[in-house]
């Protein structure tokens, strides 16, 4: 479980009773289709014939565009997270980063599943001995994505939900 049981309203659009601006909402979706594209190769490895993560991250994009609705990419989103159910580790982490990527647009909040999802991916993908440092590298390079508009509200979200996205945000 990523997403709290309460909303937090900083994530609901003002036209949905919130305070998000929908230009923060398309920045949250772009920074997580970044953080689920950057792990996209655990993934590939292991299932280069299977299109649905790339096409989650690829939706997530077209919506900010104005290219798709919102429930276009949410469904890609699913079938991203339907590409990992029979696959383990890094690459299933990987999946599920491009499934959370395409759900942004339907609840900005899944933006944190995605950062988290492939930080999972880099820990997987590393030596044992060496996962924890691969998982804080991947975090690191997440917040230095993160645009100036939107870094604070993420960087909080990240505090308030770390122990619910199996602290991964402690880099």
């Amino acid at each position: 479980m990523i997403l709290p049981k309460v909303r937090d309203p900083r994530f609901i659009t003002i036209r949905r009773g919130g305070t998000l601006t929908d230009e923060d909402h398309h920045l949250l979706a772009l920074w997580a289709a970044s953080c689920a594209e950057h792990v996209l190769p655990l993934f590939e490895s292991e299932r280069p014939d299977d299109p649905r993560p790339r096409e989650a991250i690829e939706h997530a994009r077209a919506w900010v565009r104005g290219e798709v609705p919102m429930m276009q990419a949410r469904a890609a989103g699913g079938h991203a997270m339907g590409a990992a159910r029979d696959l383990r580790g890094a690459a299933r982490h990987a999946a599920y980063a491009a499934g959370q990527a395409g759900a942004v647009a339907h609840v900005a909040a899944h933006d944190l599943g995605a950062a988290a999802y492939a930080i999972k991916a880099a820990r997987a993908a590393a030596p044992a001995a060496e996962a924890e440092a691969a998982g804080r590298r991947e975090c690191r390079w997440q917040r230095d994505q993160l645009p100036d508009t939107i870094r604070e509200l993420v960087l909080d979200d990240q505090r308030l939900r770390n122990d619910i996205c199996w602290s991964v945000f402690d880099c």
